[in-house]
């Protein structure tokens, strides 16, 4: 074991891959009892020397079907980060900030072993616990000033763990003045609520959002629907909640449909992903952003079989997230697809409309970074898988396992559910080099450039260059023009 002195009292972790792991560390006091559905309060210094060797509980969720059953307990008290560096020393490494996905009611960080990423690139990495679902996304700011900006308490608890991670780093031989966020899905989608959030300015140096959208929508007001579903007044919700039992209040967010879903609050997200970009101009962070060639196959991957698939119902569920240009008729929107794939049927269709949605937000993203004066880099990820007969294709998601490298060394992964490519075939191996080397690059220096893959120019509305991540990766112009034209974006 290894025990150091922090400013916060002395931790032990635990050496393991070639790199130091110090797991479940709180950045802030658990959000329990009267901090429910407030904002994090920072964790101060502990007794004792901390056991830092053994993960931490996991944000309070439903069990994830398609995934193993969680080794972790399930609890509010979940507010915890993973650190994974070569030494903790005073080298001042870069440090890489990972946010997990899960449509923001699923998910952990303890799901994604940084050890291959540190001791590739002589970096620190740490993975955030944030609250999830109803815990951290609902909106009560009606119900008591205090709960202003309740809607982003996600959000918040991991903009407290960059704040930690600024504070503290230096401790476990990070720099805390060259920090870069990343992460997928709902972790790409919270690193453009980020750069929408002004408490969270100057904490953080790069952007990297894998398969995210933008941040586009006021809160929900779900109240109604919650309190319908409890059999409460609508003006006794919040003392209702406040009283439940975790496991009743998860229960009851399943009942009623309610889930997480990030907003523009006002108070924590202050505006739009874009106008943020746009204001900051080139005091802008350099920003990568991508998706994947085959996004929408893993939301139909898991339904059973003869399950109808509407593209229009697909459409409804996918425009809150900007699919398509303000005043957009969707009706018309799905004709066009229909007549540009004639020969495709309902699923197929369905599964198009979710790839376009990440796809849209990775271009508008990427192109107002760089038209801002920052500089903003466009990928699309098109290896296909090998699983289920290789019908997924390169789905939602296939593409973390390479930006972790988990393919240098499989064995010692956690998320090997999550492993959609064959770890023995070199065409898998040498782009997981890449990807990871190239990740690691720009955390280092801002540039992508010079780890690997082809040289790759910022995505620009004059270039539109984008890099391809395949067996054999390239740059190509324009490769979305038909999407673009389609959406009214050209």
């Amino acid at each position: 074991m290894t025990t150091v002195t922090t400013q916060l009292g002395s931790i032990t972790g635990k050496p393991e891959n070639d790199i130091q792991m110090f797991l479940g560390v709180p950045y802030a006091k658990p959000p329990v009892g009267e901090r429910r559905f407030q904002a994090p309060e920072l964790h101060g210094p502990w007794s004792g020397t901390l056991d830092a060797t053994r993960l931490g509980n996991r944000a309070m969720q439903p069990e994830n079907p398609t995934a193993p059953p969680s080794p972790e307990p399930f609890s509010e008290d979940c507010l915890t980060v993973d650190i994974y560096t070569p030494a903790a020393d005073d080298r001042a490494r870069p440090v890489l900030f990972w946010i997990h996905g899960g449509a923001y009611y699923i998910g952990s960080g303890n799901d994604h072993d940084g050890s291959i990423l540190a001791a590739q690139g002589d970096v620190v990495v740490v993975a955030v616990n944030y609250r999830l679902g109803v815990f951290g996304f609902l909106d009560l700011s009606k119900y008591d000033d205090d709960l202003a900006g309740s809607a982003s308490n996600g959000f918040r608890d991991q903009i407290m763990a960059l704040t930690w991670v600024r504070d503290n780093i230096n401790d476990y031989g990070g720099d805390p003045n060259n920090v870069t966020i990343f992460g997928e899905s709902a972790g790409g989608g919270s690193v453009n609520a980020i750069l929408a959030a002004p408490s969270a300015d100057g904490l953080y140096h790069r952007a990297i959002a894998h398969s995210g959208t933008a941040i586009t929508n006021p809160p929900a007001s779900l109240s109604t629907e919650f309190a319908a579903h409890l059999e409460v007044d609508e003006s006794e919700l919040l003392t209702h909640l406040k009283q439940l039992s975790a496991q009743d209040l998860l229960a009851a967010q399943l009942g009623a449909g309610v889930l997480g879903e990030a907003c523009v609050d006002g108070v924590v997200i202050t505006r739009d992903t874009y106008q943020a970009i746009a204001e900051r101009g080139a005091r802008g962070v350099p920003y990568i952003a991508g998706s994947n060639l085959h996004e929408g196959t893993f939301m139909t991957s898991f339904a059973p079989e003869g399950t109808p698939f509407d593209p229009m119902t697909a459409v409804l569920g996918a425009m809150p997230f900007d699919l398509l240009r303000v005043g957009t008729e969707p009706g018309d929107y799905v004709t066009a697809m229909q007549d540009a794939y004639p020969d495709e049927t309902g699923k197929n269709l369905y599964q198009r409309v979710y790839t376009e949605m990440f796809r849209r937000a990775a271009i508008r993203t990427s192109e107002a970074a760089t038209a801002a004066g920052s500089s903003g880099w466009l990928y699309r990820f098109d290896l296909p898988s090998s699983v289920m007969d290789g019908v997924l294709g390169a789905t939602h998601g296939c593409e973390v396992a390479f930006t972790f490298n988990d393919y240098a060394r499989p064995e010692i992964s956690r998320i090997s559910f999550a492993h959609y490519h064959d770890p023995k075939d070199p065409v898998v191996r040498r782009l997981a080099q890449q990807w990871s080397n190239t990740v690691l690059a720009f955390a280092r220096t801002g540039d992508p450039n010079g780890a690997g893959l082809p040289h790759w120019p910022p995505y620009s509305a004059d270039q539109r260059e984008v890099m391809i991540m395949d067996a054999e990766s390239r740059i190509e112009q324009d490769p979305d023009n038909q999407l673009r034209k389609r959406w009214g974006d050209a």
